[in-house]
């Protein structure tokens, strides 16, 4: 591969690193899918061959999770900025109030949208020790009577990730925004109520919201809802009450047959912990001039956070790396520090890299 075309080292939090088979099979498709004459992108949301597209995406999403038929899948839009108000407007009746755990910026969104729309309780925080870590099960103070109990998996931001899920009381529907580590390890989808995740970090590109939802909580979406907040509605039509993201949707579905094809969520789980890894002894045996910010036991697996001794140094950091080919290292705007986030699609080797880097850095800085 020419030094033009070369492939960077991805570390961006969002959108991310796609696989390179996928990408390969997004171009040579582009001007005519499947001897159609046409791009997906050109397609009728309405054609059978479109159809055929949602379908087998769903199909491989079912098989590759461990989805039950209990549940509905939906492909939607918005971002899980949508979510956070369609969640509480399709699940939690009025007067009642929903749990939700504060562990990051985005659970924080998320409790922030809830709360324009009706009683939120947070029953689990974080942010005495500036979000880093999540609580443990003794530390939440669960309310037996909520309507759902909510969290984010894994914080970008932060860095910080269950390592597995809080357990709601009886009866109590656990909702959780998985947007920054679907399918990065198996799951038991039949511990949730509703899962939902933007596609741009581990599905796919921007533009796509994943939803699994029981169907049982169906029945609490209230009457004469604006339609694009209606899950009931979603459902009833299959994602396609109106046009939906059919591009990349169909890149999605491509995503799940690579992930099939690596042999699955167990493959790909400890793929990730490899990944991991080798970033967190290179901070761990840095003698402190690299600083995780999450505690061990909370460490995220997507997105590892750590500062430098200095925010020159930071700056340095980030500039050597980009001319070296690393690029998305720069820490979020409203954090600083460094952040390398290492979604499904990043290799190996591209971790590889960067812990190299890291050392070498240390060498000639520290």
């Amino acid at each position: 591969m020419s030094a033009n075309n070369r492939r960077a080292h991805n570390f961006n939090a969002g959108p991310a690193v796609m696989p390179e088979p996928v990408l390969e099979r997004l171009r040579d498709e582009m001007m005519n899918y499947a001897a159609t004459g046409m791009s997906v992108m050109e397609m009728s949301h309405r054609s059978k061959e479109f159809e055929g597209i949602l379908e087998r995406a769903e199909a491989d999403l079912r098989l590759l999770v461990g989805i039950p038929e209990a549940y509905s899948v939906l492909f939607l839009q918005g971002g899980a900025h949508l979510q956070f108000s369609m969640a509480p407007t399709n699940l939690r009746p009025p007067g009642r109030s929903a749990d939700y755990t504060l562990t990051g910026a985005w659970a924080q969104t998320a409790i922030k949208e809830a709360s324009k729309l009706g009683q939120v309780r947070i029953a689990g925080t974080t942010a005495g020790s500036n979000f880093d870590h999540v609580p443990a099960q003794e530390d939440l103070h669960l309310d037996p009577g909520a309507s759902y109990l909510h969290f984010t998996s894994n914080e970008t931001i932060q860095g910080v990730e269950w390592p597995a899920e809080p357990v709601p009381p009886d009866g109590v529907p656990l909702v959780c925004d998985a947007s920054s580590d679907i399918l990065s390890r198996p799951i038991d989808v039949t511990k949730y109520g509703l899962i939902y995740a933007g596609a741009q970090k581990n599905l796919g590109p921007s533009g796509v919201t994943l939803v699994i939802i029981r169907n049982d909580l169906l029945e609490r979406t209230p009457e004469n809802l604006p339609v694009m907040l209606d899950y009931k509605l979603m459902v009833k039509n299959k994602s396609l009450y109106n046009t939906p993201p059919t591009w990349g949707i169909y890149a999605i579905g491509l995503v799940l047959r690579w992930l099939i094809g690596l042999g699955g969520l167990s493959y790909m789980h400890a793929r990730n912990e490899t990944k991991a890894r080798l970033i967190y002894e290179v901070i761990d045996a840095g003698g402190g001039f690299y600083r995780g910010h999450a505690q061990k036991h909370s460490r995220s697996r997507m997105n590892v956070t750590f500062r430098l001794p200095s925010e020159d140094l930071e700056k340095q950091f980030v500039k050597k790396s980009e001319a070296e080919g690393f690029v998305g290292l720069k820490g979020h705007r409203s954090v600083g520090g460094l952040r390398a986030s290492m979604y499904n699609a990043l290799p190996v080797e591209s971790t590889r890299a960067l812990a190299q880097f890291m050392r070498e850095f240390q060498r000639t800085n520290g």
